[in-house]
Parts: structure tokens; C-alpha cells; sequence
């Protein structure tokens, strides 16, 4: 006889709690699992505080056998999306189970039912919430850790949410890179032909001055990437949350904006792999987690970086400044052998996006992993 599934929405302190340490229960054998801060967590959870929920609302659900946790999920709709794209799809996230389609089955179900209650005729995901968040589901790729706010997951859930009706949508890269190899000989002199241009200058976030800085790179993100699959602008409120976010882990050197005559043109952006710091806290800050991270940090403990963003305004990508992005790189490969790191992550590119893969290759990167997005059409609620 199968045991009855009960899937419960968070509303109280028990729920919450279940949903937030479930994942413990299907990666406690996985060694390269990072179990996040579940006082981060907490607080991305809390849509009093979470600003993605200024234009967004969701429910979050709790899948139960014999009162135990067996998966978890979120539904979402966010209404920037809808007005940017206007392709009726809302998402799911948060995706963990275990290894039973009924119960992978009764979760899907209950997301899909919240979001045709919204009149949302598709089903998108796992974004978590959003695509700016953990976006994809790990395809290939699972014999190394995860890099700071990317994804990582159980192979076996592929085949829960294909065996679902979700097909592909769209896969996402990531590659690994290397400051050990020297840079290209033709990447080296690119760079230093734009860095002799009258009016170049690179210079480094100034952390005093973060709020101002970020939103320099984040005005050129929400311009230069526009035009991608699924994009959505990060509002005011978002970039000033963040802000405070990478306060405690931006490192400066990895952190880079290219002006022209005095103009922000061009941004790179790396994250130190604060995953590599946090793996053996087990998710708690206190009572000697958070002086254990910051040692961590203030002593260059951390020898990777994510890769985050790498982007020009458009008015600067033609001619000369074209070449603005191999300058950051180069520069982001000196600073990273100064930071004594051994390479990192560059993540995460569009499947699609062939000039930007091509690029990364060309300085040597290699792909490593994917993630693929899902989709499908909710159901017809009576």
C-alpha cells in the first residue's frame, strides 16, 4: 500500500524549518554539496525582506510521508517578468526529493495548480526565484562543488521532472578556467592596444563606495544583457539589497570598471568562491561559524572566484573599444594571480550565445557543467 503524500504550505515556524534543512536529508552522503547559511536563506525566504517580492508573489510547500519531510518546492509569479515578455509563464524553484516520482509528482502538481490559480498558462524552471538567483537544474557536471549561488542537485531529478512532462527549454554553461596558464598572446595584445587608447582607465570598486559602484555595474548589466533569453532588470531596491549582500565578500581586484573619458563603458565582476568557506559550518553562523568566515576571508583563505559578470554598453562596442572585454579579462587574470588563486568559474552563459562561448573558450576556458531549464503547460484547473 502507498503511503499517503501531504503537501503543506509554509505559514509557520515547523513548516519553514522543515523546508529550509530538508536538503540535508538527500545530500548528507554527497561530498561536494555546500549546505547554504541557513540564516541567508531565512531571510531569502522572507518575502518582508526579500525585494524580488516588490514585483513578485509565491507560495512555498513542504511534500510529507508519515509526517516526515520527503520534498519541497516553490511557485512563483513574477510580474516584472510578465510585463517584459509577455509570455504568460511563471516559475517553480527550490526543487528537492526524494527518489519517488509520486512524490516529485505531487509537488510539481501543487506548483503548477498555484500558478493556473494565477491564470499562468506555462510553467518555467527551477529558478530560485528568479533568473538574477540559482537558475537551472545540474544536468552534468556532479563530481565537483557547486561555485557561490550556483546550483547543485541529485542527478536522479532530471529524470523526476522529464518523467513529469517538462522538456528542455533552455541550457545553461558554466566553465571552468585557470590563472596557472598564461594569457593568450593575442588576448595580451588587445588589451594593451585599448589600455593605450587616450582616456582608458580600469579601476577597482571602491568598497566605501559600494552602493554607487554596484549600480554603475548593474546599469551596464541591465543594459548590456537586455536583450538575453529571459532576462529581467534588477530594480533600485534589488541593487541596494545586494549591495549590502556582497559587502562582507566583494573583493575589490575582482570587481572592475573600464571608463572611457571618464564614462562607464565596461564591467567584470568575479565573486570569491565563499562556498570554499562556509562547506564545513553546516549551514550555522553562530556560535563561531561567522568567526571562522571572516578569518576565512580576511586571510585570503578563498583561492577561487565565480565569474559573475563580464559586460559593454553597446555605444562602446564597436572599433576600439570593442576589445574593453579582453582588457578586463587580462586585467582579471593578473589580479586573480595576485589574490594567489588557482582559477575558478565563469557562470553562467546561454547555451546559445555563441559569441560569448567562443570567447571563453578562446581564453581557455572549458565547460564543465550545464543546467537546463524546464517548462510546460500548467494544468486546467476546473
Amino acid at each position: 500500500m502507498t503511503t499517503p503524500i501531504h503537501i503543506i504550505e509554509v505559514t509557520n515556524r515547523k513548516t519553514l524549518s522543515d523546508f529550509l534543512h530538508f536538503p540535508l536529508q538527500i545530500y548528507k552522503e554527497d561530498p561536494h554539496w555546500v549546505c547554504p547559511l541557513f540564516a541567508e536563506e531565512k531571510k531569502r525566504l522572507d518575502q518582508k525582506q526579500n525585494p524580488f517580492f516588490d514585483h513578485a508573489e509565491g507560495k512555498l510547500f513542504v511534500a510529507y510521508q508519515n509526517n516526515t519531510p520527503v520534498g519541497r518546492i516553490s511557485a512563483q509569479v513574477d510580474h516584472l517578468h510578465l510585463k517584459i515578455h509577455q509570455d504568460n509563464a511563471g516559475f517553480f524553484g527550490f526543487f528537492e526529493c526524494i527518489n519517488n516520482q509520486d512524490v516529485a509528482n505531487a509537488l510539481l502538481d501543487e506548483a503548477g495548480k498555484y500558478l493556473a490559480s494565477k491564470k499562468i498558462t506555462k510553467i518555467r524552471g527551477p529558478f530560485s526565484f528568479s533568473i538574477n538567483d540559482q537558475s537551472g537544474l545540474l544536468i552534468d557536471g556532479f563530481d565537483s562543488p557547486p561555485f557561490v549561488l550556483m546550483p547543485h542537485n541529485a542527478p536522479y531529478y532530471q529524470k523526476l521532472i522529464e518523467n513529469y512532462g517538462f522538456t528542455k527549454a533552455k541550457d545553461l554553461f558554466a566553465y571552468s578556467y585557470s590563472t596557472q596558464r598564461p594569457v593568450p598572446d593575442g588576448a595580451k595584445q588587445i588589451a594593451d592596444y585599448v589600455a593605450s587608447q587616450p582616456g582608458v582607465v580600469v579601476r577597482e570598486v571602491n568598497k566605501k563606495n559600494i552602493g554607487q559602484d554596484l549600480k554603475i555595474i548593474i546599469d551596464i548589466f541591465n543594459e548590456a544583457w537586455s536583450k538575453n533569453w529571459g532576462f529581467i532588470p534588477l530594480t533600485d531596491k534589488e541593487i541596494e539589497h545586494t549591495a549590502k549582500d556582497l559587502s562582507l565578500i566583494l573583493e575589490p581586484k575582482l570587481a572592475l570598471i573600464a571608463l572611457v573619458n571618464g564614462v562607464p563603458a565596461a564591467i567584470s565582476l568575479a565573486l570569491p568562491n565563499i562556498n570554499e568557506a562556509i562547506k564545513d559550518l553546516n549551514g550555522r553562523l553562530f556560535p563561531f561559524g561567522l568567526f571562522k568566515l571572516l578569518w576565512r576571508i580576511k586571510t585570503n583563505k578563498i583561492k577561487s572566484a565565480r565569474q559573475v559578470l563580464l559586460g559593454i554598453k553597446k555605444e562602446f562596442r564597436k572599433d576600439v573599444m570593442g576589445g574593453l572585454s579582453v582588457l578586463l579579462y587580462v586585467e582579471m587574470h593578473k589580479r586573480s594571480q595576485l589574490l594567489q588563486h588557482w582559477g575558478g568559474e565563469t557562470s553562467w552563459t546561454l547555451e546559445d550565445n555563441q559569441k560569448i562561448n567562443h570567447g571563453i573558450e578562446l581564453m581557455g576556458g572549458k565547460r564543465y557543467k550545464t543546467f537546463r531549464i524546464f517548462e510546460k503547460d500548467t494544468p486546467h484547473l476546473p
